[in-house]
């Protein structure tokens, strides 16, 4: 009796010393398998048209973090953030609106954004079609009841957010249900609203100047069919934020490994030139944005 007490407490401890180490790889002798770096990335454009260069953007920071990445293009902008919020990824590529709600929410911080011609910069945008006869916002609202609308994806910053403002401000818009246009509809993406302008299915639409830029040297949309009659102030580029706890030896690599990406194709994804660093003081002006609209609470 004693020695089958002794016998099955020697097995209990000698169980136990090997269940510690093969959590930690070292007194096992065995590795553990790392789990893979997860990007979650908004869709900046229709999730087709970013598929080779996420694919590349993967081995890319695979390769440089010598760590297996994995990144996932989610179909709408709130995804990512609820992705970020229950742990499901270690860093997400963010509208700013987006970023400011993620950060808010789970305490996102963002690293890293895109540069446009050497600027961390873009605008919201207002475009028709070249043969309305609107040149400028105050004209296309001289009949606003007349007018069929079109906003990006409801959480874009230059697709909604900014624009919305700007329609509220001049006293014609205060929410999908009302307002003083003829309609308002949510594409869903900024390369759906630009084709509905183009293709007149809509009056004029809110986007981002850098994606029109990049819709129009891809060839996706006509310029000589497209005028631009609106122009927001300066916002600062889409960031891409790691979840609040990563370590400072991962972030340090990423923003190397960004700093470095030169492979035309994944910068083109991003209508992007380079990356530079950023940080949550960037995004101060979306923030006060989003507090205006009741998105988050100060």
């Amino acid at each position: 009796m004693k020695k089958g007490f002794i016998y099955v407490l020697f097995l209990s401890v000698v169980l136990l010393l090997s269940a510690c180490g093969g959590k930690n790889g070292e007194q096992s002798g065995v590795e553990t398998e790392q789990e893979p770096f997860t990007i979650g990335v908004i869709p900046v454009q229709t999730e087709g048209a970013m598929e080779n260069a996420m694919n590349k953007l993967q081995k890319t920071l695979s390769k440089e973090l010598d760590r297996e990445v994995k990144v996932e293009v989610y179909p709408d902008y709130n995804g990512v953030v609820e992705a970020m919020n229950y742990d499901k990824i270690d860093m997400a590529y963010y509208g700013p609106l987006t970023y400011v709600i993620a950060h808010n929410k789970s305490g996102a911080k963002a690293i890293i954004t895109q540069l446009i011609d050497g600027q961390p910069y873009y605008y919201s945008y207002i475009i028709t079609h070249k043969d309305n006869p609107w040149n400028s916002l105050d004209d296309l609202l001289e009949k606003s009841e007349e007018i069929d609308f079109a906003f990006g994806d409801i959480n874009s910053t230059s697709g909604s957010l900014i624009p919305r403002i700007e329609l509220q401000d001049r006293g014609v818009y205060q929410s999908e249900e009302e307002n003083k246009l003829n309609s308002v509809r949510f594409t869903g993406s900024h390369d759906a609203t630009a084709l509905a302008v183009q293709n007149k299915q809509v009056d004029a639409g809110a986007i981002d100047s850098a994606i029109y830029n990049q819709l129009v040297e891809s060839g996706k949309i006509d310029s000589e069919l497209i005028k631009t009659i609106w122009e927001s102030d300066k916002l600062f580029q889409y960031p891409w934020a790691v979840h609040k706890n990563t370590d400072d030896k991962i972030i340090k690599a990423l923003e190397e490994a960004f700093l470095a990406i030169d492979d035309q194709e994944i910068l083109d994804a991003f209508g992007a030139t380079g990356f530079t660093k950023a940080s949550n003081k960037d995004y101060e002006s979306i923030k006060q944005a989003a507090v205006k609209q009741g998105i988050i609470e100060e």
